[in-house]
Formats: C-alpha cells, sequence, structure tokens
C-alpha cells in the first residue's frame, strides 16, 4: 500500500502535503536542532553523540529519556502524575509539534486537527507484579490471593491495548487538540502507517490538518525482557548497528510528533513549511530471505525516490533485515551514507518512523538535502519508505 503524492518533477499542488511542525524529544533532548547538531558530527560517530545507560539493564544498554521541563508542555502536576513515562514523552513531543507548527494556542485550528497516534499497550507496574507473584509463592491459596490483589493493587493492565488509547486522550486534554483521533497498534510498522493515513486523507482532500506521532518508554525491564527472549534486544557495550558483535536493537526512550497539513492550508496560515512529503509506501512483508529486499525495492520504485535522495535508515540491528536493507540502498541510492536513526537515538519503535521523517524533514529544511528518504523495517514484518522534498 502506498500513498502517491507530489510528482518526482517536483510540480506543487494545493493538496500537497507538507511538513509543519517538528515535535522530537530523545536522548540528545529536545528539538530538532540538537539533533541535526549530532548529525553534522558525523555519520559515522552518531552512536557516541547522546547519553548511554548501560548500569541499570545489565547486559541490555537502552538510550534513556533526557531531563525535561515537563511543566513547559505539560503545566498541569497532576495531569503529568496520571500518566506514565510513555505518555509524559509522547505529550511533551506532540505540544512542541503544535509550537513549532504554530498551533499551540488558536483554539480554532486546534479543533479541526485530527490525531493519530501509533503506540503499544500500557506499562506494567513492573514492581507491584512482582510483589505478587512473591506473595503467590508462599501463600495457602495462590488463586485467591492473585484475585485480590488484581482487585486492590493491580492497574488495569490485563489487558494493556487497552490503554494505547490514553496518548490520544491526554493530548486532547492537555493540548485542546479535539479533532477525530486514531491509535495505531502494531510497533514499526504502526508509525509508518500513522503518517500514511494521514498522508492519503489530505491528498484526497478528506482533511486538512493532522497531528501525527508516538512515543516508546524504553527503561523498563518487562519491555527489554520481552525482547531479549525473541532475541531481539542487543546486549553488549554501545556500538553503531553496523559494527555491533551481537543481533539485536537497542531501545530508546523518546517521542516525535509531526503536523502534516495540505499546503494551500498552510499557505493560507503562513506557516512555516519544512519539507514536502511527497510520498509514503508501506507493505506488509513475510520473514523469509529476500522479503524485505523485495518489499524495499518495490517502495523505492513506487514512490520514485532519486538515487540522489539522502538516506535515513531505520536499520534494526538484525543482519539478515538489514543486510538486504543495505543491499537495496546500494543499487538504488549508491554513495549514501545512510544516518541510521538507531545509531542516533536508540530504537523508538512505534515513533521510530515518525523520528526518522523528523530527522530527514530536518535535514531538508537545513538546506542539507534537496531529498530525502526515510525506510523503516519491522523487526518481525512490514517495511516502508517516506519519501520527502525541498519546498
Amino acid at each position: 500500500m502506498s500513498s502517491a503524492g507530489m510528482s518526482s518533477a517536483g510540480t506543487m499542488s494545493e493538496r500537497d502535503v507538507v511538513v509543519t511542525g517538528i515535535g522530537l524529544v530523545s536522548c540528545l533532548g529536545e528539538g530538532i536542532e540538537a539533533h541535526l547538531a549530532a548529525i553534522r558530527s558525523g555519520a559515522d560517530r552518531l552512536f557516541e553523540a547522546g547519553p548511554w545507560e548501560t548500569q541499570r539493564f545489565v547486559p541490555y544498554p537502552v538510550r534513556p529519556a533526557p531531563a525535561l521541563d515537563l511543566t513547559t508542555q505539560i503545566p498541569k502536576k497532576s495531569d503529568q502524575r496520571q500518566m506514565e513515562p510513555w505518555q509524559r514523552l509522547g505529550v511533551y513531543a506532540a505540544g512542541a509539534a503544535l509550537d513549532s507548527a504554530g498551533l499551540k494556542d488558536d483554539a480554532e485550528l486546534k479543533a479541526r486537527t485530527h490525531v493519530i497516534v501509533a503506540a503499544g499497550g500500557g506499562e506494567r507496574d513492573f514492581d507491584v507484579d512482582g510483589q505478587v507473584l512473591t506473595a503467590m509463592r508462599t501463600h495457602e491459596a495462590p488463586e485467591v490471593l492473585l484475585n485480590e490483589r488484581l482487585m486492590s493493587d493491580v492497574r488495569p493492565t490485563l489487558f494493556l491495548a487497552q490503554l494505547s488509547n490514553l496518548l490520544a486522550g491526554n493530548i486532547a486534554i492537555v493540548h485542546g487538540v479535539t479533532g477525530a483521533s486514531r491509535t495505531f497498534m502494531g510497533e514499526e510498522q504502526a508509525g509508518v502507517d500513522a503518517i500514511r493515513i494521514a498522508h492519503a486523507r489530505i491528498a484526497s482532500g478528506q482533511n486538512d490538518l493532522f497531528l501525527v506521532g508516538g512515543s516508546f518508554n524504553a527503561e523498563r525491564a518487562d519491555s527489554i525482557l520481552s525482547y531479549a527472549l525473541g532475541k531481539r534486544a542487543y546486549a553488549g557495550a554501545p556500538a553503531p548497528v553496523a559494527e555491533r558483535a551481537s543481533p539485536g536493537f537497542v531501545l530508546g526512550s523518546g517521542g516525535a510528533f509531526l503536523v502534516l497539513e495540505a499546503r494551500s492550508h498552510a499557505e493560507a496560515r503562513g506557516a512555516r513549511v519544512f519539507a514536502t512529503l511527497a510520498a509514503v509506501g508501506a507493505t506488509r512483508t513475510g520473514r523469509g530471505e529476500g522479503a524485505i529486499a523485495e518489499a524495499l525495492d518495490r517502495l523505492f520504485a513506487e514512490t520514485e525516490t532519486s538515487a540522489d535522495a539522502r538516506i535515513v535508515s531505520g536499520a534494526l540491528g538484525l543482519p539478515n533485515r538489514d543486510g538486504e536493507e543495505r543491499a537495496v540502498l546500494a543499487a538504488r541510492a549508491p554513495g549514501a551514507t545512510p544516518v541510521v536513526t538507531q545509531d542516533l537515538v536508540g530504537h523508538l519503535m512505534e515513533a521510530h518512523a515518525p523520528a526518522g521523517v523528523a530527522l530527514a524533514a530536518g535535514l531538508v529544511a537545513a538546506g542539507e538535502a534537496r531529498e530525502a528518504a526515510v525506510t523503516s523495517i519491522g523487526h518481525q514484518r512490514g517495511a516502508g519508505l517516506v519519501r520527502l522534498l525541498a519546498g
């Protein structure tokens, strides 16, 4: 599936989809400039640009969340307290995107802004889970104890998917964005599809204005355990994706949101345009050999991405899938030195594709690329390619 956009010749249309707001939070801090500065420091040393947490979850390193003054985007302490960390990161990044787009104080525009969030399930209370399991080991009626503790101690985490909608809800409450909202689940591909659907709806004339993105909290023992059991989490000293001695991704805490709108709408309100979102391609893939290569090669063709595009890579740290991506890039963009998003900020899971698009839009806006392409590879299934142009 793909969403077509501005032609490869660069002909502009009032239904072009443009990026007018960027909210990006990661281990590097807040804002696109902090991230561009890290990229400029040298693509081969991106993994050294920000802090690593190597002690709390040994042997699994993570990219930690930055210290933020939450009150700048979430003024009420009561709102901050009722959110889990991934929600705070997301609401903060969403507010930064609204600020960037000049929408923060415009109630009328926010009422017409649609929201698409890419989110995982809610976070478990790991300490309480451990206490319950420990108590059950010696209790004479462990099933009875479990039921009692579920009623009194444990937050509603039996079905974590029900909590994924809370990010969109908190964005509405804190920032007053009251248009329709959708929440997509499905790890990396959820982020790609959130962008794809917003792009398609704007390009078709169904809507003019979207807030799109996601967030992820990497500093969770239960999440790291889940990926470690699936042999997806990297264990070892910090290193770039391409140089790790063992396979796996390094999870990162962060949030990435974009304001997308029709060119005519942006021009009418005098908004700054970071980049044109020319095309979004997404497809479901198998897990077998060659699946990623076939999918990405087709997406390059469908999106009409040129050989000169600046590449922002969603490489995972999983050799088989990364090797297929490298082969396609060598053929489709020879000579390119990709900016590997994971090297810079860690793997943001649902927010990984939005973060890649934010980085690409920043590079285009700064005049460091006339065209950029963002790849996304699902660690299980799925692939995506987002093409951006200057203007």
